[in-house]
């Protein structure tokens, strides 16, 4: 089976080429590549592939995750079955997963997705959402979005002098929020406002979000093994295109044929919700202390004017590694650098430990992000290692 580069994240060049891969006989699309830079249009795919979808994610190593129409109309279906079926609005790049996931919705409802293009801004989203009301039979259909955090807060900020984004926040029968954690004064913040939140954990290898609010959809399994949180299910990706020995590191299978997906995250399970927390890789060691990235910049969100800050580790010539907060001025709430420095250090202090402090704050115009949505990583430790 051949594989068909689709270069650029237009829903509008995307939906038609995604129904014929979805519902039809292809051919398979090769989403964030195109056939002069990868070859791609002479690649062979595994049959009953709809999608190859080509993701760095924050570590900026390329991946090509082959996703099935089995496993794509799987997700969508289990969807449907925990939240509703309705109509779908499409706020994110269609070539990251979570917007993908919105049209292949849409298609297995026989809906018309709405479309939001361009850069995403309040005002544009509200009208969309607004626009998407409508009724069948005299009632009125439920519609849903799918969002990341940054999302969510610029609609919040926005909302606080904006009746329309109020009004569209509180017209979703539901808000799929995933990409990365949300943390819990931005969940208060939106449930108080009206929106009916639902937090979502997945990867591009299980088709996306698979684990809503703590809970694996129909049919997904979920373990800990070694502290890593491990999904099953038939929404798993076949694996990653020309690259068996990744393939077979990621994915491993039971003696009994169960086939799983090493997510890489640490994770627990708390009456029988899952818990993550952060990435197993994450991790420096300052002063000899090992110290979790991601569990300082959870306590860091935690502090009012922080909500969106990333924590990203450096080397440091007393301790060896430390963690350093980077933030957007725009949060900062009128506090000097020094007063929010201060707030955040005391709240790692108090929850973790004193050898867990961030070491700076440095404020920034804009957090660096991925088309995703997602803190950039890697762009944000170069800028972070080149400020002095």
């Amino acid at each position: 089976m051949k594989l068909h580069p689709v270069d650029g994240d237009d829903p509008r060049d995307i939906l038609p080429a995604l129904r014929a891969a979805v519902l039809g006989a292809g051919p398979a699309l090769g989403l964030g590549m195109t056939g002069a830079d990868t070859g791609a249009d002479a690649e062979e795919v595994p049959a009953g592939t709809a999608v190859v979808v080509t993701t760095s994610g924050s570590t900026g190593i390329p991946k090509r995750v082959v996703l099935s129409r089995s496993a794509l109309t799987a997700s969508a279906l289990a969807t449907a079955a925990r939240i509703g079926d309705g109509a779908w609005l499409l706020a994110l790049p269609a070539s990251y997963v979570a917007g993908l996931q919105v049209l292949v919705r849409s298609l297995v409802a026989d809906r018309q997705p709405g479309l939001l293009s361009g850069p995403f801004q309040p005002q544009a989203f509200a009208s969309a959402a607004l626009m998407l009301v409508s009724s069948e039979n005299g009632r009125r259909v439920p519609t849903f979005t799918s969002l990341v955090p940054a999302q969510l807060i610029r609609l919040l900020d926005a909302a606080d002098d904006d009746a329309s984004v109020r009004a569209a926040l509180r017209s979703f029968e539901a808000i799929l929020i995933g990409g990365q954690a949300l943390p819990a004064a931005v969940l208060e913040r939106a449930e108080s406002a009206g929106a009916r939140i639902v937090r979502t954990y997945g990867a591009t290898e299980t088709s996306g979000g698979c684990v809503y609010d703590g809970v694996p959809l129909d049919g997904v399994g979920v373990r800990i093994e070694g502290r890593e949180v491990q999904l099953s299910g038939p929404t798993l990706a076949e694996g990653y295109l020309g690259d068996p020995a990744r393939t077979d590191a990621a994915f491993p299978t039971d003696p009994d044929g169960t086939r799983w997906y090493r997510t890489g995250d640490a994770g627990l399970i708390d009456d029988g919700a899952l818990r993550v927390r952060g990435r197993l890789d994450n991790v420096i060691v300052s002063g000899g202390i090992n110290v979790s990235l991601d569990r300082v910049e959870r306590v860091v969100r935690s502090v009012a004017g922080l909500h969106s800050a990333v924590v990203v580790g450096v080397p440091d010539d007393r301790w060896g590694e430390a963690s350093v907060i980077v933030a957007a001025r725009g949060e900062a709430l009128r506090r000097s650098e020094a007063t929010q420095l201060t707030e955040a250090r005391a709240a790692v202090a108090a929850e973790i430990g004193a050898h867990a402090r961030p070491s700076r704050l440095i404020l920034v115009d804009e957090i660096a992000a991925l088309p995703s949505g997602k803190p950039d990583r890697e762009a944000i430790r170069r800028l972070v290692a080149g400020h002095r």
